[in-house]
């Protein structure tokens, strides 16, 4: 069989369109190839509309299955294709669109989603969605991108108390509250000195220029976002951080931040520190596409993975750094109903409030959204610190209890038998066997 997939952006585009919208449909793609290639050959195309069908006609006319998976939301999917065609996407409200504007109906995605033979996503509260709007026997799965077996093994070096070490960093920026003056950052400064020091600080990062060693000691807490995406609700994070350490040296917060602009992904947060008055605990800020290898050192320093969003779609972050073994600080809701609970996180509470639809310019109230209580939050915080620093036993079964349930959640093993059914659904044979490498040595990379 032939998997024909499309993202807006790939390995050649990514880095410099890090953080734009729909940049991290690439790593679902990117986690998702592995899988596939158990049932056929993944062929990737840049231009869908001309290149799916030409690839499905040229495939039938050997007698080879195709389907085009399209890592896109609904209104960015090409319709019309004779390729069956099965959008993957990711959604963290409890409504989908369904009303067209701006002349584009592909704005509605009840009706593109209904036109299809199937769709994909990576939660139950998404797949939940769908159905609510299409009916319950809609065919749509929930699949997770399968990212626990490349994080598992990491959950071996699982500490919640650190003594002093070190991780190196040969690629990016990482900026320290403890080694600047964040008064440079201060909104009301009357100069635009934090600014230039960061545009110095970015053309020096392009230049060859030694491995950055970063010291560590305590407990180490870490989140990864782009703090140009409202949903991820940072400000409330790290206002809950400094609340809640304030006077304690030994705790640090690590930032990675996933945005291809230095400037426009640390100003907004620097100029939030600057606001927040003197504190002990530690804030840094890592900027940059990181080695594979690096971000895994990242990984490995982590004692508790934090989120305070307001939805999620699936959140590889959290995933990640769950299924290699490190607890959570994060709320339950939207895609973390399916992997967070009271035995592997510290759960912060959250209510709901009304929204609107993150891609409509309309701004018109159609869905709920969740609001974390920052009060909670410290209350987290704080007790996570003491079980890193006084009860290993627990943090240890903490740990145990984050590794289960991602494997139950993001396996090969579960994403393989959803993704059978999906196909076996579309009559493609829905079987990953040996002879998918057979079928790869015949067909090539393309028919």
């Amino acid at each position: 069989m032939i998997i024909i997939e499309h993202s807006t952006f790939d390995e050649n585009s990514i880095a410099e369109n890090l953080g734009l919208p729909e940049y991290s449909y690439w790593f679902v793609r990117k986690a998702f190839r592995r899988v596939l290639s158990r049932f056929g050959v993944p062929v990737g195309v840049t231009d869908p509309t001309r290149e799916v069908d030409r690839i499905h006609h040229a495939a039938k006319a050997h007698g080879i299955d195709s389907v085009f998976l399209s890592y896109n939301p609904p209104h960015h999917l090409p319709v019309g294709l004779d390729c069956p065609t099965v959008p993957v996407f990711a959604w963290e409200y409890d409504t989908i669109p369904n009303e067209v504007w701006e002349n584009e109906p592909r704005n509605n995605w009840a009706a593109v989603l209904s036109s299809l033979p199937a769709a994909v996503t990576h939660c139950s509260f998404t797949a939940d969605a769908v159905r609510r709007e299409l009916g319950a026997n809609y065919p749509i799965w929930s699949i997770p991108a399968p990212v626990f077996e490349s994080n598992a093994p990491k959950a071996f070096s699982a500490q919640g108390w650190r003594d002093s070490f070190e991780i190196v960093l040969s690629r990016g920026v990482a900026i320290d509250s403890r080694a600047i003056d964040l008064a440079l950052f201060r909104p009301d400064r009357p100069d635009d000195r934090g600014y230039h020091a960061l545009r110095l600080l970015d053309v020096a990062a392009q230049t060859s220029r030694p491995a950055l060693r970063l010291s560590l000691r305590g407990v180490i807490y870490n989140a990864v976002f782009n703090p140009v995406d409202g949903r991820k609700n940072w400000m409330d994070m790290i206002v809950g951080f400094i609340a809640a350490f304030r006077d304690q040296a030994d705790a640090t917060l690590i930032i990675k931040i996933t945005h291809r602009s230095l400037i426009d992904g640390a100003l907004p947060i620097l100029n939030h520190l600057s606001r927040l008055g003197d504190f002990a605990c530690r804030v840094i800020l890592v900027h940059g596409l990181l080695a594979d290898d690096e971000y895994s050192g990242l990984v490995e320093a982590t004692s508790f993975a934090v989120n305070t969003s307001n939805g999620e779609g699936q959140c590889l972050p959290l995933m990640e750094f769950m299924s290699a073994g490190r607890p959570a600080v994060a709320p339950r809701h939207t895609a973390m109903l399916d992997y967070v609970n009271a035995e592997n996180s510290f759960i912060v509470s959250s209510g709901m409030r009304q929204a609107t639809w993150a891609h409509d310019p309309r701004q018109v109230i159609r869905c709920l959204r969740h609001e974390i209580s920052v009060a909670d939050l410290v209350r987290q915080f704080r007790a996570s610190f003491v079980v890193a620093r006084d009860d290993p036993d627990r943090y240890r079964s903490m740990s145990v209890a984050a590794t289960q349930s991602l494997r139950a959640y993001c396996s090969d093993a579960v994403v393989l038998e959803r993704l059978s059914n999906v196909l076996a659904h579309m009559g493609l044979g829905g079987k990953s066997d040996a002879s998918a490498e057979r079928r790869r040595q015949r067909v090539g990379a393309r028919p």
